[in-house]
């Protein structure tokens, strides 16, 4: 698709299509807004009145009215798109509205797309950027393997119609571009099935993100987790025949501030969980294969970063296995020695993402960073808590958390505070080890980042639970069905702002 700032009169755009937000009215008399929509009002002969009064348009978010051969006008077609009350409306309603106008047309047979920025409370660089960012995560659709496409439209062509074309927002342009795609090639990565995205393959795709961004990239294999001592990511791994890897790709900026942090990035990378000798039920394990969402943010992550450059060193995390049932499995009862040299009593063998991701965190620490950021869908007990509208976030140093939900906000990425009092350390207790992979049932995502912060100590970290939100399990009007690529643009946003904040 090609993209590009486009400045023009709203009487003389050319376009298959032309898509406008529109905000709810406070009261019949109130005036249509923003002023752009009450200019197409005027032009279409009141039309937008007309929705109004009927009660067939309200504004209301997301709804949606499309008008055929608009009088004054030269393109084909006009969509109106409801923002929602204007004292609400942001960059995260407007990414939305953008990916919800694209949906639509695209539906319609649009090829090429005008989405009207023309006011001045839309046209900031970070209204760009993030109307950018919904045209692009609208356009994914997660049909790779459908061999029929003679029914699939694309639009080809969006302007984004600006009053005056300054430099500043062609800037966010490119900088949504970056984000939206890095985002749609980790949604690629997670929509892969577990018979083409093994460990290995996952792996190679990290070094093809290296090899074309300029990161540089060191895969660890079984041979040399056995060699540092990974007992708890080698424990893991060893039911499936697929070995692991642990993925590492770093970020050195050109000019980095002197003393400055040391990002860590770390994802889950399970690229199929059975659950192990702990098996899960049968219905809806094919969706297992989206256990590595968190390793997809973190690629995706730190190809968008290598191309934005901030003056921040950045290294992301990926530890990547199969857990598989085989004869050669993990047992309930086992007990291994991580690479912190801490002993784990594996309890359950469901209960994997945490035994992974610890030996990624001690990795890490030893390379250097200073702070710790992780994405995993980990625990279903999270989805109880919160279900599929927030992520859950657990940490050790509130003065981290607050970026990181200062970046969510920005990104329109939502995340909720969870606790992590030092009284749910007594629900992790082994007469037989150090501490054991899982607690009793309540609690269970609180008891898990629990766990993962005993690796953790002291440094500043943020434990993000992703599994009810990794995935959407019906399409939206902005979005697919499938991976959502959460949480990248927040990642990125703490990356960009982290000299800032």
């Amino acid at each position: 698709m090609q993209i590009q700032l486009l400045r023009q009169r709203l009487e003389d755009l050319e376009a298959d299509a032309a898509a406008v937000v529109v905000w709810e009215r406070t009261s019949p008399e109130a005036p249509i807004e923003p002023a752009t929509a009450a200019r197409i009002n005027t032009l279409t002969r009141n039309w937008l009145d007309e929705l109004f009064r009927s009660g067939e348009f309200r504004g209301k978010t997301l709804e949606a009215a499309l008008l055929h051969r608009p009088p004054e006008l030269k393109v084909s077609r006009l969509l109106v798109v409801g923002g929602g009350k204007r004292e609400n409306f942001g960059s995260s309603e407007l990414r939305k509205v953008a990916g919800a106008a694209l949906r639509t047309l695209k539906s319609k047979g649009a090829r090429s797309v005008a989405f009207l920025l023309l006011d001045p409370e839309l046209a900031d660089p970070e209204n760009v950027a993030a109307a950018v960012e919904g045209i692009l995560l609208g356009d994914y659709e997660p049909d790779r393997y459908k061999t029929d496409k003679s029914e699939r439209k694309q639009v080809e062509q969006v302007h984004f119609v600006v009053s005056e074309a300054r430099p500043a927002a062609q800037e966010a342009l490119e900088r949504g571009r970056v984000i939206a795609e890095a985002q749609n090639y980790a949604r690629d990565l997670v929509s892969e099935p577990a018979n083409r995205l093994t460990p290995t393959v996952l792996a190679e795709r990290a070094r093809q993100v290296a090899s074309e961004y300029g990161l540089e990239c060191e895969v660890l294999d079984a041979s040399r987790m056995k060699q540092l001592g990974m007992g708890l990511l080698l424990g893991v791994a060893q039911g499936s025949s697929e070995p692991p890897a642990l993925i590492v790709l770093d970020y050195r900026p050109e000019s980095p501030t002197p003393g400055g942090a040391h990002l860590g990035l770390l994802g889950k990378g399970v690229t199929f969980d059975t659950g192990g000798i702990s098996i899960k039920p049968s219905e809806g394990m094919e969706k297992m294969k989206y256990d590595m969402a968190g390793g997809a943010a973190v690629i995706g992550a730190m190809r968008a970063i290598a191309q934005l450059k901030p003056p921040v060193r950045v290294t992301g995390f990926v530890p990547a296995v199969e857990n598989m049932p085989g004869g050669r499995a993990q047992r309930p009862g086992d007990i291994v020695t991580s690479l912190s040299g801490k002993t784990v009593e594996v309890l359950n063998t469901d209960a994997e993402g945490r035994l992974i991701l610890a030996d990624a965190i001690t990795y890490a620490k030893r390379l250097g960073c200073t702070h710790l950021l992780d994405a995993a869908t980990l625990t279903g007990a999270i989805v109880v808590a919160l279900g599929h509208v927030n992520a859950g976030a657990f940490t050790n140093d509130e003065q981290l958390l607050n970026r990181v939900l200062a970046a969510a906000r920005r990104e329109g990425e939502k995340i909720w505070p969870m606790p992590l009092d030092e009284d749910y350390k007594d629900m992790l207790k082994s007469p037989f080890a150090d501490i054991p992979n899982v607690g009793n049932r309540w609690g269970g995502a609180i008891t898990a980042a629990m766990f993962l912060k005993e690796f953790v100590e002291t440094t500043p970290w943020v434990h993000l639970d992703i599994a009810g939100t990794a995935w959407l399990e019906e399409s939206k009007p902005h979005l697919a069905k499938g991976p959502t690529g959460m949480p990248l643009r927040t990642f990125v946003r703490v990356v960009l702002d982290w000299n800032s904040g």
